[in-house]
């Protein structure tokens, strides 16, 4: 066993050094293209699927279904302030706060039937991720990073899996590494950062640089024979070739016309769902725009209309633009939350819901998917499911089957544990046409 300690450091460590060399000897900032850009495995021969890319919206803090897309207009003491309104579907209605998503469901598959076995914020929100439950003991990959290493890239230059406004908790690579992390963007607006050779630098010293970086690194790989070490070459050619690519402008949405960025609406998410498009436009396959704000214990109807207001016009603009540009129908547009809230109104907390797992709404829209449709049904008050009940791991086996991959292929963690996409989740297979 080596006594060497590079090859006792931790991942973080290890990641650490690479991006700080990086920095000094290179004059490039590589922090959030690190992960991603590493070389990724070689995509998995999988069953064809229509969907080539997933734009995932995960609405956090628990997104009510009863004032979305599970409404019961003929229960006043469930509804409360909501209102249900029809859409352009018979039979398919919605919270009166999403006048806009109306006018598109005949794109949308709703799923009323989700159930989760957890009901806390971090808890729930991981498993939705990761298909997994929250261990103190091991980091599962999230459902971008899985996506990745089933399918591959699609475009060589570009990283696999973008997070925008999301947490880094929830799009991490896991016991998969950082290669396979999402690529994090904070504000849309401002794409993603660190891409650029530093302005101090010239070219001929970057280049320069780049040629010194290559000598040390024979000379470092030979010392050390490490998995991370070998990475980190990789990294420097394909952060490289990522700066010098011309599909670098996929990540400015300050190239769309101002018609089309008002058409999505002002605000991060909005923006991020923009961008969203254009990413999977350029080829990124796996695309997570976050919303949260959705935690409504207290005065829940001024919150869900406030979050609703955010939501409704960029998701009905992304589906639009998407079947506009001939993209809708290989990707897999997503909406996701962690749970729904109670049919009770808490009156003394000026109208709010708790949080509820047994029952809970989520989307599915393109890639395949049949529009205008709902699947599986909750009682009259929507507290339990009725009918066609969807567990998380059903959800996650759906968007692999969706796209393709082997939901029930298994690959070992480093400690030989197996793991697969979803767990033990099976597809809805008759969602799709």
């Amino acid at each position: 066993m080596s006594n060497n300690p590079f090859l006792k450091s931790d991942e973080p460590t290890r990641r650490r050094f690479m991006a700080t060399a990086a920095g000094t000897f290179l004059g490039v900032h590589l922090g959030p293209v690190a992960g991603p850009m590493v070389a990724a495995a070689a995509p998995l021969k999988v069953p064809e699927g229509k969907a080539k890319h997933v734009i995932y919206l995960f609405m956090a803090g628990g997104m009510s279904h009863l004032d979305t897309f599970d409404p019961k207009p003929k229960k006043k003491e469930v509804m409360g302030k909501t209102t249900a309104i029809a859409s352009n579907v018979d039979d398919v209605m919605v919270g009166h706060y999403l006048p806009e998503t109306a006018k598109v469901m005949d794109k949308v598959c709703v799923i009323n039937s989700m159930n989760s076995t957890q009901g806390a914020h971090e808890q729930g929100s991981y498993i939705m991720h990761t298909s997994y439950g929250l261990r103190g003991t091991i980091k599962h990959p999230s459902l971008g990073s899985w996506v990745t290493k089933l399918g591959g890239r699609i475009h060589p230059e570009l990283p696999g899996f973008v997070a925008i406004d999301s947490s880094p908790e929830l799009t991490g690579g896991g016991f998969f590494g950082a290669k396979y992390a999402a690529a994090p963007i904070g504000s849309p607006d401002e794409g993603l950062k660190d891409s650029h050779r530093g302005t101090e630098v010239s070219e001929e010293d970057f280049k320069r640089r780049l040629s010194l970086a290559d000598k040390l690194n024979r000379q470092f790989h030979g010392r050390y024979p490490n998995a991370d070490v070998k990475a980190y070459e990789e990294l420097y050619r394909e952060a490289v070739a990522l700066m010098n690519s011309e599909d670098l402008k996929a990540f400015d949405i300050r190239k769309e016309s101002g018609a089309t960025r008002r058409m999505y609406g002002d605000g991060r998410f909005a923006q991020g769902c923009l961008l969203a498009r254009r990413l999977v436009e350029h080829g990124v396959r796996f695309v997570e725009v976050q919303l949260g704000g959705w935690d409504t214990h207290y005065d829940n109807f001024t919150g869900v209309e406030g979050r609703c207001k955010q939501f409704d016009r960029a998701y009905a603009a992304l589906l639009t633009d998407l079947e506009k540009c001939g993209k809708l129908k290989d990707t897999l547009v997503v909406v996701a939350t962690e749970f729904g809230r109670t049919p009770e109104i808490k009156e003394e907390h000026n109208g709010g819901r708790d949080h509820h797992p047994s029952a809970f709404s989520c989307l599915l829209a393109g890639g395949g998917v049949k529009g205008g449709v709902k699947h599986g049904l909750t009682d009259s008050s929507g507290r339990k499911v009725k009918s066609g009940a969807v567990t998380v791991q059903d959800f996650n086996a759906t968007i692999a089957y969706g796209l393709g991959l082997p939901y029930d292929k298994v690959l070992m963690s480093p400690t030989r544990r197996p793991f697969s996409i979803a767990d033990e989740g099976k597809p809805v297979k008759e969602l799709f046409g």
